[in-house]
């Protein structure tokens, strides 16, 4: 589980997108907490999707992490999975040690106040309060990746290790192939 180190002034921590930063500048600070050393970068034609991401930055669909955001038995969870991959819900549901009908995405309409985050632009970083963090092995198979930073044109790139030190992920295979 991580818990966010970002104070209120953030913006984090409220529950929504209306904080003293916009998503990106969050994201940024939560970059330099984790002791990340990436950067913030903004695409004019968007990056909500990890099709339209990997298209603009010309690399493989894997090298993009989705952030998906599950309820655990209510406890809100990170998934990061690569964007080739779809989560295969029994598989994590068995590894999480729950029923599957206790595993549930959070519906898109409600992404925004649960993490501060639009659909699209969740990082895996930056999240208000306690979250449970898993990623998907396959992420492992690159020497860098790519994750959504706060806002629907912004990503940061990194290492899959370090991605996985920085959010306290544990690692698993739940994935299967599929967008």
């Amino acid at each position: 589980m991580v818990e966010t180190d970002l104070d209120e002034e953030s913006g984090v921590n409220n529950g929504n997108a209306n904080g003293n930063m916009d998503g990106p500048a969050r994201v940024a600070k939560a970059i330099s907490i984790c002791g990340l050393e990436a950067s913030i970068e903004r695409f004019d034609d968007g990056t909500s999707t990890a099709i339209d991401a990997a298209a603009a930055l010309k690399c493989e669909l894997g090298q993009i992490v989705k952030t998906l955001v599950l309820l655990a038995e209510k406890r809100p969870t990170a998934v990061l999975v690569p964007g080739d991959r779809q989560v295969d819900m029994a598989a994590l549901a068995r590894l999480l040690g729950i029923p599957r009908k206790r595993l549930k995405m959070v519906p898109l309409e409600q992404v925004l106040n649960l993490t501060g985050y639009p659909v699209g632009g969740v990082p895996p970083v930056g999240l208000p309060g306690q979250w449970d963090v898993i990623a998907e092995k396959s992420l492992m198979r690159f020497s860098k990746v790519w994750a959504a930073a706060g806002a629907i044109d912004a990503l940061f790139c990194t290492s899959p290790e370090k991605l996985l030190e920085a959010t306290q992920a544990q690692l698993a295979s739940f994935g299967k192939v599929g967008e």
